[in-house]
């Protein structure tokens, strides 16, 4: 597996489990306490409920005990005057009081006056509690009919469940001997109950049966949380119930914030995940790839002139450089390797040759030796004299005689001399075919593929200028075309194109030496072209020198042919050009207008030759 979906699987398991833990924290911590939070405001509204209670039980016992407290009502449970019961008993004049019930209990606990009616419309109600005669006796509050105290509670009746106050009745001026009490009551009907829920601002129900004491204060709902309350009557039995219904907003609220903030962790986890991962491609992934595929690249195809050039300062940056500076030195390693090899190849090839050569010509010289001595031992210089002095005679016949006989023994001896030497010929001509063909065997054993190397054209032209003379870099300025730089690195037999230009840039200076010049100028250019569905490397090469007549272009690539001096030149600088660059699979040629005019030579090589 890459680095890539590693880093991506680490960090987005990272993320996941970041997720993980802050939903375990929202459902271990956060939504529990929402949840305790939400239990404490239901029990706090039912707290406030029951102080509402309190608060209306309160009320109505005070002011029972401000109208007990009243000299009429003192005077009328002495005298049992009537007109206070027509005046100060009605509907009307109880009105403030708020009273369903009202009894007028004498200290005996005897009921003087009672009535009941219902407070919206006014109109008598029967209340059973209403139509006693005296207090039960049993009656929780008999005991305070003497002692001149003040209860309330609640108790059942026929008509529901009613809050009941007590106040002595007084002289007054809240004292005197007390003479009994008024007993006030209110029943607690619906409207009732939503107006003490009201002043505790609570949803307030009440169910007519006490809950069992084994039943749960506070029951959670879907949406609400139900409180319970029961209430027990002036005699300490079970009354009712009141319930307080509490919608569950704390919980759903902080569900929606958890939500919100769970989405938006969410996101942001996806948001962070996705600006790590292009900061890290940008930063990391991407240039850690780019060396990766260089690295590989120089690995499987050798091209050792690309380079990274990393501009950054941090470890991958240096990584690169150092990377960059390793292969320029490899390339630089492995281009002297080339050359060496290359010289050393032809250093074995003319080793070779000359050995051959020397066992060959051994004998032969030899031979030739000893041909030399026999031509130059034979009497032709004798054959010469004798037959001179007999073309001018006259002689005696004697010494024509002898002069005839040494001529024919000259001659026998010269006739031998020269059958001897046609011999040895026919051996030299044997031993120079045997020299011929130790040259092409050695020829044969020479052809060897190409070293193919990625070079870019601008450093090739560098290095051919490195191995031209000196006085020919003198004559010369070598204008390097941009078409140079804009092709690019391409793959070529770097050392064999090497010299190649290294003769067409000798070549150019000597015409320019020719032309009479002291400074000329060569101009070096580059293409990229298609031929047959192949790439290949069209380098021209254009001077201002003497130029070419016409006669002698096709010529000029031939073996021995030259227009130079013979001392300056032996016509096989073009002709190896010609052969080296055949060998490539590539061909070369020359143009010119003429002498005067220049020349421009054409070098096509395919650029994919041994990849």
């Amino acid at each position: 597996m890459n680095i890539r979906p590693k880093l991506i699987l680490l960090v987005a398991s990272l993320f996941a489990v970041m997720i993980a833990m802050e939903t375990a924290i929202q459902q271990t911590v956060l939504m529990p306490s929402f949840d305790e939070l939400e239990r404490a405001d239901a029990q706090t509204s039912m707290t406030r409920i029951g102080y509402a209670v309190d608060r209306t039980l309160d009320a109505m016992e005070s002011a029972a005990s401000d109208w007990a407290d009243w000299g009429e009502l003192y005077q009328f449970m002495q005298d049992r005057n009537p007109g206070f019961i027509a005046t100060y008993t009605t509907a009307v004049a109880l009105a403030p009081l708020k009273v369903t019930m009202l009894l007028l209990i004498d200290s005996e606990g005897q009921v003087v006056f009672s009535s009941s009616h219902d407070l919206e419309s006014g109109k008598p109600l029967d209340v059973d509690f209403a139509a006693l005669k005296s207090l039960p006796e049993r009656f929780p509050w008999r005991r305070s009919l003497s002692a001149g105290k003040s209860a309330h509670g609640m108790m059942r009746t026929n008509q529901g469940v009613m809050m009941l106050v007590e106040a002595p009745i007084l002289d007054g001026s809240g004292g005197g001997q007390p003479r009994g009490m008024a007993l006030m009551g209110r029943l607690l009907t619906p409207e009732q109950v939503r107006a003490i829920g009201k002043q505790a601002q609570a949803s307030l129900f009440m169910l007519d049966s006490p809950r069992p004491s084994e039943d749960p204060g506070l029951v959670e709902a879907a949406g609400v949380t139900h409180v319970y309350r029961s209430y027990a009557d002036i005699y300490g039995h079970p009354l009712m119930t009141l319930k307080v219904d509490v919608p569950r907003m704390i919980t759903a609220r902080g569900r929606t914030a958890v939500l919100y903030s769970s989405w938006y962790l969410l996101g942001a986890a996806v948001s962070v995940l996705i600006l790590l991962l292009i900061v890290f491609n940008r930063v990391v992934l991407g240039p850690i790839s780019q060396v990766t595929r260089h690295a590989v690249a120089v690995g499987e195809g050798g091209d050792l002139s690309a380079r990274l050039n990393f501009s950054g300062t941090d470890e991958i940056g240096q990584l690169a450089r150092e990377f960059d500076r390793m292969v320029e030195r490899l390339a630089e390693s492995r281009a002297s390797l080339v050359d060496q090899s290359f010289q050393a190849g032809f250093a074995e090839l003319a080793k070779g040759v000359l050995h051959n050569l020397g066992n060959a010509m051994t004998p032969l010289g030899v031979r030739l030796s000893a041909l030399g001595n026999r031509l130059r031992s034979a009497p032709l210089e004798d054959l010469k004299v004798a037959a001179a002095e007999l073309v001018r005679g006259p002689h005696d016949m004697a010494r024509r005689a002898d002069i005839i006989a040494f001529i024919g023994l000259g001659s026998r001896e010269l006739a031998a001399t020269v059958e001897n030497a046609q011999r040895d010929i026919l051996l030299m001509e044997r031993q120079t075919s045997i020299v011929s063909a130790t040259l092409a065997e050695q020829m044969a054993s020479s052809r060897s593929e190409p070293v193919v190397e990625r070079v870019a054209l601008p450093d090739l032209l560098a290095q051919a200028l490195d191995i031209v003379p000196d006085t020919c870099r003198q004559r010369l300025l070598i204008e390097a075309d941009e078409s140079l730089k804009a092709v690019g690195a391409v793959p070529v037999a770097r050392t064999l194109l090497r010299l190649v230009l290294q003769n067409l840039i000798i070549n150019a200076a000597d015409a320019v030496g020719e032309s009479r010049r002291e400074k000329g100028v060569l101009h070096i250019a580059a293409a990229i072209e298609k031929e047959q569905d192949e790439d290949r490397l069209h380098l021209l090469c254009t001077d201002n020198g003497i130029g070419i007549a016409a006669e002698n272009l096709p010529r000029i690539f031939e073996k021995g042919f030259s227009t130079k001096p013979r001392a300056a030149n032996h016509g096989i600088g073009l002709h190896w050009c010609a052969n080296a660059i055949r060998s490539l699979g590539g061909r070369i040629w020359a143009q010119s207008l003429g002498i005067g005019h220049g020349a421009s030579l054409h070098v096509v090589l395919p650029v994919a030759v041994g990849s």
